[in-house]
């Protein structure tokens, strides 16, 4: 699954700790879900795309083959 956490965080001017409290999680699980390592759940997807105000499809996109 790609996404846009490190492009979104960027606008938003977020660091990956900041959003980890937003949303609930630690740090690590941000950095796992941005280089690929973990795919979010659901839930924590939702909570993502509205943290950015943005659709999750803008936030995450399948590849091919998911």
């Amino acid at each position: 699954m790609n996404n846009t956490l490190r492009v979104q965080r960027a606008i938003h001017q977020m660091t990956q700790q900041q959003l980890a409290e937003a949303v609930g999680v630690s740090r690590q699980t941000i950095n796992a879900i941005e280089t690929k390592k973990y795919v979010p759940s659901t839930v924590l997807a939702l909570k993502i795309a509205k943290v950015f105000g943005q659709p999750v499809e803008t936030v995450f996109q399948l590849e091919e083959g998911d």
